[in-house]
């Protein structure tokens, strides 16, 4: 028996990278978990074997955000996949980690960049939460996957870190408006993670040692570092956290 067992979870952008590591996590803690993603379906299939072939479930949805409709397409899909797997029809961990990224300093913003960044790591994660409130049951938990460069300035990628600044606030007035349901709200923050978000930016040997040398422990963040992060906080053993942003930045710039 895991620690979240008989429990329901919904990870957004888990087809891939911290979302992959997290989605596997709580699975293999015994959450039955909805794997959501955008547009590869074949890395989200990935996921979902690697779930399974550990004797966990899992299921996939499939929606685009930053467009109308597609939280409650998401919702659609997740009422389905809970009631195919002979669950409760209920929410019990809603981990918020689908996101874009767009590098641009101030005099390089357009209101292009400005309108999708915000649509989705912002805009899309408030209504995510806001219907998922009505399917989550009492003590629940509710993880927003933040970033480094709010607490690191990072000018070159200044809207980005903008949008996760606004996750930070919104952690905090969600936490104190669901104290009283006993849903915990809390913030993990990564700084560099070996994904295929930010390969460009480790496509060298030396671009890879100078975002190894940020972290105290000299090396490159993986997945499953945050994952395991937020599996602590999907658990009984986190029911006094809430209101907080974790760094799981591995040190970097201490």
């Amino acid at each position: 028996m895991g620690s979240l067992t008989g429990r329901t979870a919904l990870v957004t952008g888990a087809g891939r990278g911290i979302g992959r590591g997290i989605a596997t996590r709580l699975a293999r803690e015994g959450a039955l978990v909805a794997v959501h993603f955008s547009r590869d379906r074949a890395a989200a299939e990935e996921t979902l074997e690697e779930i399974r072939s550990q004797g966990a479930r899992a299921f996939g949805i499939r929606a685009r955000f930053g467009v109308p409709g597609e939280v409650e397409s998401l919702y659609e899909q997740f009422d389905a996949g809970v009631a195919g797997h002979g669950a409760e029809p209920s929410l019990d961990i809603l981990v918020n980690n689908a996101g874009v990224s767009g590098s641009a300093r101030i005099d390089e913003v357009t209101p292009e960049l400005f309108d999708r960044l915000f649509a989705v790591n912002t805009k899309s994660l408030l209504f995510v939460v806001q219907h998922g409130l009505k399917r989550m049951r009492e003590g629940g938990r509710i993880i927003n996957i933040s970033s480094a460069v709010t607490r690191i300035a990072y000018p070159e990628s200044i809207v980005y870190s903008m949008s996760k600044g606004a996750v930070d606030t919104f952690t905090l007035a969600l936490a104190k408006d669901l104290g009283e349901r006993g849903i915990t709200v809390n913030a993990v923050a990564p700084g560099f993670v070996e994904t295929d978000m930010n390969r460009g930016k480790r496509a060298t040997p030396e671009a890879a040692a100078l975002m190894a040398s940020l972290s105290v422990f000299d090396r490159i963040g993986q997945p499953s570092d945050v994952a395991d992060v937020v599996a602590f906080l999907a658990s009984d053993a986190a029911r006094w956290v809430t209101g907080q942003r974790i760094d799981a930045s591995g040190g970097s710039h201490l």
